[in-house]
């Protein structure tokens, strides 16, 4: 297994991570919100709903 952030083999300790220093790397990449999963938008009706009436 290699690392996800650096590609190195990993370290039983920092599994899944080569260092203490690519797990930080990780970490601050959730806590600045750059890894990011794609959602649709609550207002956008899906394939078997039907989309809201106009009043």
């Amino acid at each position: 297994m290699s690392c996800p952030v650096c590609s190195k083999p990993t370290e039983a300790a920092y599994r899944p991570f080569c260092s203490r220093r690519c797990a930080d790397v990780d970490l601050g990449r959730w806590l600045t919100e750059s890894y990011r999963i794609p959602a649709e938008d609550a207002d956008t009706p899906t394939r078997d709903e039907e989309p809201p009436k106009a009043h």
